[in-house]
């Protein structure tokens, strides 16, 4: 049992006895797993320490376990009520987008495969073409993450992550408005950024468990041996930079070299918040995809002091735009429509409930959105 300053408390971190109020109000139970809105809720209530379990920390705390939503609670539409999400999967547009996702995630698996045995000659024009279509053949950004949000479903691989990465990047050079050229280097980047798994050993990639000392200390090599990789290939040097630096952090706590802010190049500061973005919010063989809302508030809480701000606040108040209209359910069991951003919480926006009231939830720390349904 270790006693913490709730200002250090992580996501992630369990409860070793109950928590309570200055008032004595009871807050939390024992064995409870604190997530950013829990925290953010301990300081609403300006709870200073905290017991937790020290066996309880994750290896890397920006990246919480999700919450498992209660499908007991979950609500029940009526048969003629259809969801934006459901909405949007019937739509033909999905259905296109699904097709050729699919058969582009084929065509990357191919091209990593001969970069990596240098069977066939590199053409970084002619790779970003054939993706070019997920993104093109949509007018904004927001049906480019209407698709992608609606494929997390499906259990993501290295090929279907880099190209979200890909994708995620474009949205975002096109947020910063930065000019054509480097919009095609940052998406290629994005496209290339984990091209190092693929030297990685497979039964570690897909272990469902804890990764032991060891087998994390080998996944943490991949950003060195996707920059090996493409070492010998005319790239642009920002495409190499963010394949080796997309782990770094800009407080230092990153790998493979515990780089600081100045040492880290700008592509990969961009590259790094798309990649831990994706990687959070969407499925993988060791846990199910973290609710959206859950990983922007844990950006919120720390994540000005890993990543690069002139990225990550862009990034988070256009992103928080995409799941406007989506239906969710709340930690209380009760469900809602998403109506309106709270620019100061972005995490915590105004909710139409069932009952048609407009719940703010930046003014009810004791609620918080669990799921997008």
């Amino acid at each position: 049992m270790i006693k913490m300053a709730t200002k250090d408390l992580t996501a992630g971190m369990v409860t070793a006895a109950p928590v309570y109020s200055k008032t004595g109000q009871r807050l939390f139970d024992a064995n409870t797993m604190l997530t950013s809105q829990k925290i953010s809720y301990l300081e609403f209530y300006g709870v200073e320490w905290v017991q937790v379990l020290p066996e309880a920390e994750i290896e890397e705390p920006e990246i919480p376990d999700a919450p498992e939503p209660d499908s007991s609670q979950a609500p029940k539409p009526a048969a003629d009520t259809v969801s934006y999400s459901q909405k949007v999967k019937r739509s033909k547009n999905f259905h296109i987008f699904k097709v050729d996702y699919s058969k582009k995630t084929k065509m990357l698996e191919d091209s990593f495969s001969h970069l990596i045995d240098k069977s066939q000659p590199f053409e970084p024009d002619a790779l970003l073409e054939q993706i070019s279509s997920l993104y093109s053949n949509h007018l904004t950004s927001l049906s480019v993450f209407d698709m992608l949000h609606n494929m997390r479903q499906i259990d993501d691989t290295t090929y279907a992550h880099c190209i979200n990465v890909a994708i995620i990047c474009r949205m975002m050079g096109k947020w910063l408005e930065l000019p054509e050229s480097d919009l095609e280097v940052l998406t290629l980047a994005g496209l290339l950024h984990d091209i190092g798994k693929c030297r990685v050993d497979p039964k570690i990639l897909t272990k469902p468990g804890t990764l032991t000392p060891e087998e994390y200390r080998h996944i943490q090599r991949h950003p060195a041996l996707g920059a090996e990789i493409l070492a010998d290939y005319p790239l642009d040097g920002r495409v190499r930079s963010a394949v080796l630096m997309h782990h770094e952090r800009c407080d230092g706590s990153g790998y493979p070299s515990g780089l600081h802010k100045d040492d880290i190049s700008e592509f990969a500061k961009i590259v790094a918040i798309a990649d831990v973005y994706d990687a959070m919010t969407s499925n993988r063989c060791y846990r199910k995809g973290i609710c959206p809302f859950e990983v922007i508030a844990t950006f919120e809480r720390i994540g000005f002091e890993k990543y690069e701000s002139k990225y990550l606040l862009p990034f988070l108040t256009h992103i928080i735009d995409t799941y406007l209209g989506n239906t969710v359910l709340l930690n209380d069991g009760s469900s809602g429509k998403v109506i309106m951003v709270n620019t100061q919480f972005l995490s915590r926006p105004v909710v139409s409930t069932e009952q048609h009231e407009y719940l703010d939830l930046s003014k009810h720390p004791e609620l918080y959105i669990q799921a997008i349904i």
